[in-house]
């Protein structure tokens, strides 16, 4: 998607503004990989803002105050980019473990699919098994033709692939395709929640199974949500995506547009270590705004900012992007 050439793409001041945040390391190879140096000053610092909010009542040119009655904290909005709300450390320290701990447990837990369907099928206990030195290895039943009679797409890569205790796999024949648990944890890129996404079509597809959206987040996104709901509306979340980045990671300049009404917004949260956030406009070609996303800010994009290109950069290590949708 981002490679070499001097492609139409690379020359937008959206990718420009997307190298001038990645993560990259000194081409020296004789000492240690060292980041490269980053300019930070332009990037927008919330915690700095609220710092000076607190202090004498003032925002920065650029930001105002959201009517937010039933926050304790002060809301944030961009006047160039109408339904853009931030809400700095809007969850406690540990509100933040409690859904590190989901992301990493039970969010990817079938039905819920992650990135690893396609290849594996559904994983079961993914992180329970990484802890315990687990291998996923590939059926000897299914290396012999004896599939089941049920064999659909679904149903052959259930049956393929098997967790197994990791010194029992050492003994086995080394044709044998296997991978430890742990490196699949950490190649975990996505999973999804309630109603699920099919990434191939880019829709929901309501046909693929599916549990509702824990109620606990819900409520949580409900409650996050009302600075940009109008009056007497409540917001009802029926789908979540949560994101997993390491360092260097990105998703490149994006629209979240596949739901039916735009008008409401898309709820989220940063959990983890900080990143920073490129706010464009609605083309390319118009310069994004950069800010650091904190573990604990959530973040509400509703209305004619759902039509701008966005993205998030992650110059440190791992963390999460947990997104509520409206459908």
């Amino acid at each position: 998607m981002y490679g070499g050439g001097d492609t139409e793409s690379e020359r937008t001041a959206f990718r420009k503004a997307e190298k001038i945040y990645k993560l990259y390391y000194q081409s020296n190879t004789k000492k240690k990989k060292q980041p490269r140096a980053v300019d930070l000053t332009q990037v927008l610092d919330f915690k700095s803002i609220v710092q000076l909010f607190n202090a004498n009542g003032q925002v920065p040119p650029g930001v105002s105050l959201a009517a937010a009655p039933q926050f304790d904290r002060p809301v944030f909005c961009l006047e160039k980019h109408p339904g853009f709300y931030f809400i700095p450390q809007a969850l406690s320290v540990a509100e933040q473990c409690h859904w590190i701990r989901e992301s990493l447990t039970s969010f990817p837990q079938p039905p819920n699919r992650t990135n690893h369907n396609a290849v594996y099928g559904s994983i079961h206990d993914l992180f329970i098994a990484a802890k315990e030195r687990k291998v996923l290895v590939e059926n000897q039943n299914c290396l012999k033709g004896l599939l089941p009679d049920n064999n659909s797409l679904a149903t052959d890569l259930a049956y393929r692939w098997e967790l197994s205790e990791e010194p029992s796999v050492t003994s086995r024949e080394s044709t044998i395709k296997s991978i430890s648990a742990s490196t699949l944890l950490r190649k975990l890129r996505w999973s999804t929640l309630g109603l699920q996404f099919d990434w191939s079509k880019r829709s929901y597809n309501v046909d693929l199974p599916h549990n509702k959206i824990p109620d606990l987040l819900s409520e949580l996104a409900k409650k996050m949500a009302a600075p940009s709901m109008s009056l007497g509306e409540e917001f009802q979340p029926e789908a979540a995506i949560v994101n997993y980045f390491g360092a260097g990671d990105m998703l490149g300049g994006h629209l979240d547009d596949m739901e039916a009404d735009w008008s409401k917004p898309i709820v989220s949260m940063s959990l983890g270590c900080k990143a920073i956030f490129l706010l464009g406009g609605k083309s390319r070609e118009d310069e994004p705004i950069a800010m650091f996303l904190r573990s604990g800010d959530i973040v509400l994009m509703a209305g004619e900012v759902r039509e701008c290109f966005h993205d998030n950069n992650h110059p440190q290590t791992v963390d999460a992007r947990l997104l509520v949708h409206p459908w």
